[in-house]
């Protein structure tokens, strides 16, 4: 498999070995931590923030004068009980005033967003490389109304119920569990997607994606509470949300083999896999059905990509 992600220093013994150059990271395998990435300047995060939601021009009003002399000079029809001004002020008044070719501005309607589906864990050196550098940066890339993204941490984890308590082994140690638990805690207390995946960017592409919350906090979400959170993880509300989230990946068809494990719109296939890992930001244009974001006009050419095996 090609590489798709600057590659890291892992031994050849490191059993989470690489396959040009990331080894996936299997399920049943333990793995040895990785150390993460570096994390990029704020000004240079908040300079790629402003490329993720570009200005919108509106489109050009229809002049009533041009709509009144189109329809009939602007008599009502029947069941449109609407003035002239207003009837391309949306597509259901439009089509009760049989004004859709005159409205210029209803000529495209909004296209849905392409969906997609992260499944993956907070240690392992391909989910980081893959989140940071191809998920993170096709989101600030994308206006918001293209692209629109649900992280599952937990990957190759395992769970057990004992004495009614659910226990989790994860295959990068107990601090991935944490790790896990605390995205997971983050992404509930935040609720917003845009307030959370920054902070968890930011855990990811640090040295460490467990000790750094407090720091992340600070930079990108101020509001939240880190002790709320840290008190989440290592309680049962965070048990309760890992289990969900392996509700939500053994439920997966066809079931996973490596993470990261992507899905796109409902689907997953060795073909959309390679893609997204090659070229996230080029896949998603391909897939969007509306007009295309100044983003897509350039696209790169794709790069190889690293996973790691169950």
């Amino acid at each position: 498999m090609a590489w798709r992600h600057p590659r890291p220093h892992v031994s050849r013994r490191r059993r989470c070995h690489m396959r040009r150059p990331v080894a996936p990271c299997r399920k049943g395998v333990r793995r040895r931590v990785q150390a993460g990435f570096k994390s990029p300047s704020r000004d240079r995060l908040v300079s790629a923030l402003a490329l993720s939601h570009p200005a919108v021009p509106m489109a050009p009003a229809v002049p009533l004068a041009l709509l009144a002399v189109g329809l009939g000079l602007g008599l009502a029809l029947p069941g449109c009980d609407y003035p002239t001004h207003l009837w391309c002020s949306s597509r259901e008044i439009a089509v009760a005033c049989q004004a859709e070719s005159r409205c210029a501005n209803l000529s495209h309607p909004t296209a849905a967003p392409v969906q997609l589906s992260l499944y993956y864990e907070s240690l392992c050196p391909a989910c980081r490389g893959f989140l940071v550098q191809q998920l993170f940066t096709t989101w600030l890339l994308l206006p918001t109304d293209v692209l629109n993204i649900t992280l599952v941490p937990y990957g190759n984890a395992q769970e057990k119920n004992v004495s009614g308590k659910w226990q989790f082994q994860c295959q990068h140690s107990s601090e991935e569990c944490l790790g896990n638990m605390l995205q997971a805690c983050l992404m509930h207390e935040a609720e917003n997607f845009t307030t959370y995946f920054p902070v968890i960017f930011c855990m990811e592409s640090g040295s460490s994606a467990t000790k750094n919350l407090k720091a992340c906090l600070q930079v990108y979400a101020p509001q939240l509470d880190a002790g709320r959170i840290t008190a989440c993880a290592q309680g049962e509300l965070g048990a309760a949300l890992m289990h969900r989230n392996a509700q939500l990946t053994d439920a997966l068809d066809p079931p996973h083999k490596y993470v990261p494990w992507v899905v796109i719109n409902g689907k997953h296939t060795d073909e959309l896999q390679a893609e997204a890992q090659s070229s996230l930001l080029r896949l998603v244009c391909q897939l969007y059905q509306g007009d295309k974001p100044e983003a897509c006009k350039d696209t790169e050419s794709p790069k190889a990509g690293a996973v790691c095996r169950r």
